[in-house]
């Protein structure tokens, strides 16, 4: 592993005690392999997370992993944090969408971006067990923020919210959003014509989508949140400051890539078990399938891929840490994406025929894995995202 170094400027939580952090790690563990895994077929079935997993998720202190001590969480590192979320990976994909969209995405642009009374407000509630939403795409717009038509209206001390966004992740049950809107008609410089609101789900005027039928990732509910008419307090612009939503989003989305990726790894892993242990007991020609070259060549080659991923999770954190975050959260979330759909490929092949019958989980974790080449920015964004940083760091030397 590569060794994580301190950071030279603090862009994250401090930090647990690093025994202390170790134990909560135990404890995660047992709570997935005792919990959550029994517990999949019954979020299979109902589509949803059941009530008292998320109350015990509350009550281990998932949803306040990320938030600051001042407001009641456990402020983990960007480093630890990530690690949580990387066991929480192998369970069903469901559990880490219930709470890492508040615990990453809405948390960091708080952190980031915040007023003093909107951390006291919203990261108490999050750290509280509230279920977080983070609105940017729409019908129309998801990549390109140019083509966002959510529009946010100055009415005295109130801005009037109108617009749709699209397959917006715990719409159906998220008490908080964080919906991007236009606050100028124009599209501006640095997407200075986007904001960022701070919306209670129960405000009137909200309504809520069909949740939609997926491919995978049955419980991990996505849907239309559509806004007539809402109005909300001037006070809950993100920052009080219009303008600066998109920017605050962008920095929300290195740790979100980095938990997308340390899921996917984790996947990745409980899939890879998944055939060394078919492999071991299905037998052919009188013998394990496992003494097969052929076999044992898929195996070592998804064993190598994650190894590698996981060098790259240790980096890239480790990075971010320090300040620099971008090229290496987007290649770190490309690879431990792409690496994962290849894994769970080679799992279903190792399964012969049987991979293909929804009875082998080999089946449901090849599904549940392909939107991770797709949410938090496609894999060809984050090739975007790396050259472009590879051209300003090469104009940068001269």
């Amino acid at each position: 592993m590569l060794e994580v170094t301190a950071p030279t400027r603090p862009v994250t939580g401090s930090g647990m005690d690093a025994e202390l952090f170790e134990s909560f790690l135990d404890q995660l563990r047992r709570f997935v392999r005792d919990r959550l895994i029994p517990a999949e077929p019954r979020v299979i079935e109902d589509n949803r997370v059941p009530a008292e997993i998320i109350a015990e998720m509350r009550d281990l202190g998932l949803f306040s992993v990320t938030t600051p001590e001042a407001y009641g969480g456990a402020d983990l590192s960007l480093t630890q944090y990530i690690r949580v979320i990387r066991e929480l990976g192998r369970a069903a994909p469901a559990f880490r969408a219930t709470m890492a969209i508040g615990t990453g995405m809405v948390t960091t642009a708080l952190k980031t971006a915040g007023t003093d009374a909107q951390k006291q407000e919203w990261l108490t509630r999050l750290c509280g067990g509230e279920i977080a939403s983070f609105g940017l795409t729409e019908p129309d717009s998801g990549s390109d923020s140019a083509g966002l038509k959510t529009r946010a209206v100055r009415d005295g001390d109130d801005y009037v919210l109108n617009g749709t966004k699209r397959y917006i992740t715990n719409a159906p049950i998220a008490g908080i959003a964080l919906i991007m809107a236009r606050t100028s008609a124009e599209n501006l410089p640095g997407n200075a014509h986007i904001s960022a609101f701070l919306v209670d789900m129960k405000t009137p005027g909200i309504s809520i989508g069909t949740p939609d039928a997926k491919m995978g990732q049955r419980g991990a509910l996505i849907a239309d949140v559509i806004m007539e008419d809402v109005r909300i307090p001037a006070r809950n612009l993100l920052g009080e400051v219009e303008g600066k939503g998109f920017a605050a989003a962008m920095k929300a989305l290195d740790p979100g890539r980095l938990s997308v990726g340390a899921g996917a790894l984790g996947l990745a892993e409980r899939a890879l078990e998944t055939g060394l242990r078919y492999a071991t007991e299905r037998k052919a020609f009188g013998e394990p399938i496992a003494n097969f070259q052929l076999i044992q060549a898929m195996l070592a080659d998804s064993k190598t891929e994650l190894y590698a991923a996981e060098c790259m999770m240790w980096d890239a954190c480790a990075r971010s840490e320090r300040g620099r975050s971008s090229l290496e959260a987007a290649a770190f979330k490309m690879f431990a994406t792409e690496a994962c759909g290849r894994v769970v490929d080679r799992v279903v092949q190792i399964h012969g025929g049987a991979g293909y019958l929804a009875e082998y989980e080999a089946e449901r974790l090849f599904r549940d894995a392909r939107v991770y080449r797709i949410y938090e920015g496609t894999t060809q964004i984050q090739q975007l995202v790396i050259a472009k940083q590879m051209l300003r760091d090469f104009a940068a030397q001269g």
